[in-house]
């Protein structure tokens, strides 16, 4: 699968951010989010293979483009077999996230990206637009910390794997209502709290890696981001939990859904029969081959944001592959027209 959309798949979340950033600090979310829309399918119908859309731009609502379900890619088409190789007609489930953000995008924040992951038909779990609580940690503690821990004893069992002190770990929290208890809890603990405001699957992948200042995301964030993080969790090797959460009092800003019983009903129709599974990494994105991509549309922990020149623009883009056991970040200076200079700044 790497082998088959090598460079291009780099290409998709490029262009995304791209056409994201240009609306970068200008105060309009939604329209930072339809131009990455439209830029991601745009590259992804100029590839060969044959995709398919498990998480993208509204599960219930109409959504014009990367909805749920929609076949993107040259090996959709009716004569695909004339143009497309065995390998190209894959079938591949797509996870995408092309403004992973858009608040971030639009006041100039730290931590908007253009995200997507891959794998094989059914290697990606199709998260319904709930929440989920989350837990992700570096690959020393995979498989110690558990969700079901409270936040002290998970941050005991972390500064143990990591061989420091609890006072010198850092843990992400998304700062919302439902989180206060939480972030008492882990100051009262002795660690320090990162609170950002929107952009939870920067967070959890930068647990992934070392020397980034984070050592844990905790917390509730949307569902259909947990399976892009977990799917690069999976490839880093870092411990990645999920649960879902279907209890709108739980969440306090509301969901998708009457109520929790009309909560649980829809999931019994998704044929989720535990609604209280917690879920790991490798159950999140179960593939045989897992990818994951992503770019920077504004500055953060990863990789920088957009940079435009006279003449072109520059980006930093981040591809995760179970196939291959790397991370790969790219650096890519885009010429436009007839530049009379090339930046590398």
């Amino acid at each position: 699968m790497e082998t088959t959309l090598g460079l291009e798949i780099i290409e998709v979340v490029e262009q995304a951010a791209i056409a994201s950033a240009r609306w970068m600090g200008k105060g309009e979310k939604d329209i930072a989010d339809e131009v990455a829309v439209e830029a991601m399918r745009e590259r992804m119908n100029k590839i060969h293979m044959r995709g398919k859309i498990v998480i993208g731009e509204g599960e219930r609502d109409d959504a014009p483009m990367l909805y749920i379900g929609e076949e993107v890619g040259i090996c959709t088409q009716p004569d695909a077999d004339k143009v497309c190789t065995p390998d190209e007609l894959m079938e591949i489930d797509i996870a995408v996230d092309p403004c992973e953000g858009t608040n971030l995008c639009a006041y100039g924040q730290p931590g908007a990206m253009a995200v997507l992951a891959i794998s094989e038909k059914g290697g990606l779990f199709a998260a319904p637009d709930f929440y989920m609580r989350k837990l992700a940690a570096p690959p020393a503690a995979k498989g110690k910390v558990d969700i079901n821990k409270t936040p002290a004893e998970n941050l005991k069992i972390l500064a143990e794997c990591l061989e420091r002190g609890v006072d010198e770990l850092v843990v992400i929290v998304m700062k919302r209502e439902r989180h206060n208890e939480l972030i008492q809890e882990i100051r009262d603990a002795g660690a320090r709290v990162r609170l950002i405001s929107d952009g939870d699957v920067s967070a959890a992948i930068s647990c992934g890696f070392e020397g980034t200042n984070v050592h844990a995301l905790m917390g509730i964030g949307a569902a259909p981001e947990g399976v892009i993080s977990a799917a690069a969790m999976r490839c880093l090797g870092g411990h990645f939990q999920g649960q879902l959460i279907y209890d709108p009092a739980v969440v306090k800003t509301g969901l998708i859904g009457e109520s929790k019983e009309a909560n649980l009903e829809r999931l019994a129709s998704m044929g989720i029969t535990d609604p209280d599974k917690i879920y790991t990494a490798e159950e999140l994105a179960n593939g045989k081959n897992v990818l994951f991509a992503g770019c920077g549309i504004t500055p953060g922990t990863l990789m920088n944001g957009v940079r435009f020149f006279n003449g072109g623009y520059r980006t930093q883009s981040l591809v995760i592959s179970s196939q291959s056991k790397t991370a790969r970040f790219v650096d890519t200076v885009h010429m436009s027209g007839n530049p009379k200079r090339v930046s590398l700044v």
